[in-house]
């Protein structure tokens, strides 16, 4: 039977704890994969660019093969929620393998990187397009999808604000190498540093926590260690081997304020933590959570049909270019603040407090986004706050490494607008979907919101892309403090106006979205006279 009255607030917690789970993978992936190929893994950014790029191509046809399965998947679950809960496990495991990194050679780890890469996009579509596709199913009531939409925004952001806020504190914690460090003091701001450790590490990163003294290697008995200065330094270590260093910049340091972590041990185990809460909130979605609309009782498979009544639905088409936009917008922005906060700023463990302060606002503007699209219209809110958060990123290329309250606020400010899009976009997909059954007659819920999936993966490729090539451009190296210098402009260019480009472009192109607030007022009533009339005539 089809209910059109408001959905428990238990069951949307706990779909949105579904999001929060698929936020922890993505947002981690989207934040921290980037600077961890390139500063920890060993690999360039064009590299990793292309990877990231080369991965996402073949999303669409995956994609739009999900959603077909999806609606040809017949359980006494329902044809979306099974798909949740068989793919748990899978998606922990596979984002656990991503920051994983064996000792192999450079082709290696290029191989190793594109096979974990290709496999964890793949389980991902595998679970979130029939999770996406479950809102639109839980109720058949447009408006009271879009308050399950801010619901489930919220989850999304308080999923990256875990792993944004607490990775990095947690790769400080499982990184910890028990270093022998001595240190005298030589001037005013200058300091004499000796560093030993008890074992071997790959790749270790040496800096203070304000990140401001610069460190210049003075002396090692491992001949072949040779680093320029920098504030942030990144090499591998001998056992039992003295490495002496010049500290400059900072008065009054101690052994205390000095970091000397092992990166690759510490984002593998902090990566593993987080994996499990990822599979244990997938589990509750799956158990919490009702389907309740079905499609048409005389509707038969038909993939032909439904992919032609796909191609002709003009709102679908112009959501998955919108979504596809926005989120190259958003993954930019997210994928440049690691390093923006490391290299420009000199504060990498200031980046997880910033990026708190971006959820705190992401929620904040998920929160209102049902209420402001209620009133306002999905539409014009949505071109509404793609202006907005466009132009207030642009003013962060004003600001210099000092302005942190002006970056804190911008940031946020941002962020708050930008939230509101992809609360919007996911009830939209529904929208077009009744907008499919409405004109046609018939219904392929999963087919539809495969715009959804392909939209943030190959959106967050193509993101990754143009920030390789970007840095590339700069001649960026995650491991040579002179690269990172020169590269400083490409990187704030990264974090302020090249996203707002694309979030202006997108305003632009939303004006052709035909689904008004009437229009789908229309569409709704007449859709639920329709599903009356089925009902009635089985009973």
């Amino acid at each position: 039977m089809i209910e059109l009255e408001k959905v428990s607030i238990k069951e949307k917690i706990g779909y949105a704890l579904g999001d929060g789970a698929a936020n922890i993978a993505w947002r981690g992936v989207a934040t921290f994969l980037f600077v961890f190929y390139t500063d920890v893994f060993g690999i360039s950014p064009v590299t990793v660019g292309l990877l990231m790029l080369v991965a996402r191509f073949s999303d669409g046809i995956t994609d739009v093969i999900m959603g077909i399965i999806c609606d040809r998947t017949s359980t006494k679950h329902g044809k979306f929620r099974p798909w949740i809960r068989w793919t748990a496990f899978p998606l922990a495991i596979s984002l656990s393998l991503l920051f994983t990194t064996p000792q192999i050679s450079v082709t290696g780890k290029i191989v190793y990187a594109y096979i974990t890469y290709i496999v964890f996009t793949l389980i991902y579509t595998a679970n979130n397009i029939p999770y996406g596709a479950l809102m639109a199913v839980i109720t058949g009531n447009d408006k009271e999808r879009t308050v399950i939409g801010s619901y489930r925004m919220v989850g999304a952001f308080a999923g990256g604000m875990i792993v944004q806020g607490a990775l990095l504190l947690l790769v400080t914690h499982f990184g910890n190498v028990n270093p022998d460090m001595r240190i005298t003091q030589l001037d005013a701001e200058k300091f004499s540093l000796i560093v030993s450790v008890p074992q071997n590490v790959e790749n270790v990163q040496l800096k203070t926590r304000d990140g401001v003294a610069v460190f210049t290697l003075v002396e090692t008995r491992d001949s072949t260690t040779i680093m320029s200065p920098g504030t942030a330094l990144s090499f591998s270590m001998k056992a039992g081997t003295d490495y002496l260093f010049l500290v400059e910049g900072e008065p009054e340091i101690t052994t205390k304020n000095i970091l000397l972590i092992d990166q690759k041990k510490g984002y593998s185990r902090s990566i593993y933590l987080m994996s499990g809460f990822l599979a244990l909130f997938m589990l509750i979605t799956f158990y919490s959570t009702k389907e309740r609309v079905e499609p048409p009782k005389n509707q038969k498979p038909n993939i032909k049909q439904d992919l032609i009544d796909l191609m002709k639905n003009r709102p679908w088409i112009i959501l998955l270019v919108i979504g596809l936009l926005f989120n190259v917008y958003n993954s930019i922005k997210q994928g440049i603040v690691v390093i923006y906060f490391t290299h420009y700023l000199n504060n990498q463990l200031l980046a997880g407090s910033y990026l708190v302060g971006l959820m705190l606002a992401s929620i904040a503007g998920a929160m209102i986004a049902g209420l402001l699209g209620n009133l306002m219209g999905k539409r014009n809110l949505f071109i509404t706050a793609l202006i907005f958060s466009g132009l207030t990123n642009a003013l962060l290329i004003y600001c210099k490494p000092v302005d942190l309250a002006f970056i804190f606020t911008l940031g946020m400010l941002s962020e708050f607008a930008s939230a509101i899009l992809p609360t919007l976009f996911f009830a939209m997909l529904g929208d077009a979907a009744d907008y499919s059954e409405f004109i046609t007659g018939r219904r392929a819920t999963g087919l539809v919101y495969s715009a959804g999936s392909f939209a943030t993966k190959f959106g967050g490729g193509i993101a990754g892309a143009l920030i390789g090539l970007v840095l590339g451009a700069y001649h960026y190296n995650g491991q040579d403090a002179s690269a990172i210098q020169a590269a400083i402009p490409g990187i704030t260019m990264l974090f302020s106006w090249t996203p707002s480009l694309v979030a202006l472009i997108a305003a632009v192109l939303m004006t052709l979205y035909p689904l008004s607030k009437e229009r789908m007022t229309e569409i709704t009533s007449s859709l639920s006279t329709r599903r009356k009339k089925e009902i009635l005539a089985d009973s």
